[in-house]
């Protein structure tokens, strides 16, 4: 069992801490509300001990930013307090103090510093767009407004193990690809500059006696072996530049269409986008009228406009219609419909449509 410092206050308002032991932060709360308090902050015994042991060496971490696996485990974890009981702001902290990776935790402390100041948690998250993604903040925001909060941590971190699983099984299936391609590559390039370059003695002197393919793979190979150096700076001017190109938004909008239309691939890229798709939307139906984006108002009103115009112009041929097929019968007179005094509906013409009546 793992120890826990814990604040409580009791039924008369008096703020209590001590030590409990439990084997996990929600079983040490739901021990502690059993006991008829109410639980302010719950955080590992053992973390401000082990920082202040390890803090030299901790000070020398220049471990890279949070990953996605911390982003779910932080998710997880606060589902698991929140619905505890626990406030956001102890949970954040508690959560904080547990964390190894040093721009994680400095991140985690400054999203609690926002929400101690009044902010809402989404608006909190939503400085950090690297890390939570818009659906992640709109669901978040969401729940806030629907008082699901927990209940949204736990659907966003159900969809963000998916995510992960999907990605890790892409990879899994590119590593066989990737590793045949290498492979293809650095063969070829040991066949041009070291076995190549020894059969050029044999053919010296006998150049004009060598087919056209044989004199340019040659070339090639000494071209290779003298400017080496030439191929290794093109190579790197040509990797950054593709890099630089695909952080702009035309960038990204290329190399997306260049995934769905590639020949060997397009097939996988077509499945995985469609399975993230179909998980999203699944993920919390619930929310999508909150986090409806305002050109759908926008299209939608233009739609009811265009229906609107469209009934406008057929109208006088409906009712036309509706009298004839009536005319016949005795109780057409009584709703106005006279067979011998219909009259044709004229077609109305405006500019901006360009759909006319046919009566």
């Amino acid at each position: 069992m793992a120890h826990y410092r814990y604040q409580v206050k009791t039924a008369t308002g008096q703020l209590q801490s001590g030590t409990i032991s439990a084997d996990s932060v929600m079983a040490a709360a739901n021990t502690l509300r059993g006991q008829g308090l109410r639980v302010v902050q719950i955080v590992a015994a053992d973390t401000r001990s082990a920082r202040g042991k390890g803090g030299g060496l901790r000070s020398l971490n220049y471990a890279s930013g949070p990953s996605a696996r911390d982003v779910l485990d932080f998710t997880t974890q606060l589902a698991v307090m929140i619905r505890a009981g626990i406030s956001i702001r102890a949970a954040l902290e508690g959560i904080s103090e547990q964390v190894t990776n040093v721009k994680w935790r400095t991140i985690l402390r400054t999203i609690r510093q926002d929400v101690e100041s009044g902010k809402q948690f989404s608006e909190a998250i939503s400085k950090y767009p690297k890390l939570f993604s818009p659906l992640y903040v709109n669901m978040v925001r969401a729940s806030e407004m629907s008082g699901s909060f927990a209940k949204m941590l736990d659907r966003i971190a159900a969809y963000m193990t998916q995510q992960l699983e999907t990605r890790r099984m892409v990879i899994g299936a590119m590593i066989y690809p990737g590793v045949i391609g290498m492979m293809a590559v650095s063969v070829t390039v040991f066949l041009l500059t070291f076995v190549l370059p020894r059969f050029a003695v044999v053919f010296e002197g006998k150049e004009d006696r060598l087919p056209r393919p044989t004199i340019m793979l040659l070339a090639l190979s000494d071209f290779m072996v003298n400017q080496w150096y030439l191929i290794l700076g093109a190579c790197a001017i040509v990797g950054v530049g593709f890099f630089l190109f695909l952080r702009t938004s035309f960038g990204r909008v290329w190399f997306d269409k260049m995934k769905l239309v590639a020949p060997l691939f397009k097939r996988m890229f077509r499945a995985l986008y469609i399975s993230r798709s179909l998980h999203t939307m699944a993920a919390s139906p619930s929310t999508w009228a909150m986090t409806t984006d305002s050109s759908t108002s926008i299209s939608s009103s233009r739609a009811i406009a265009s229906i609107r115009r469209i009934r406008k112009q057929t109208g006088a041929c409906w009712i036309q219609a509706r009298c004839t097929s009536r005319a016949s019968t005795p109780a057409a007179a009584g709703n106005g419909c006279r067979s011998s005094t219909i009259r044709k509906a004229p077609s109305t013409k405006t500019q901006d449509s360009t759909i006319k009546p046919r009566c």
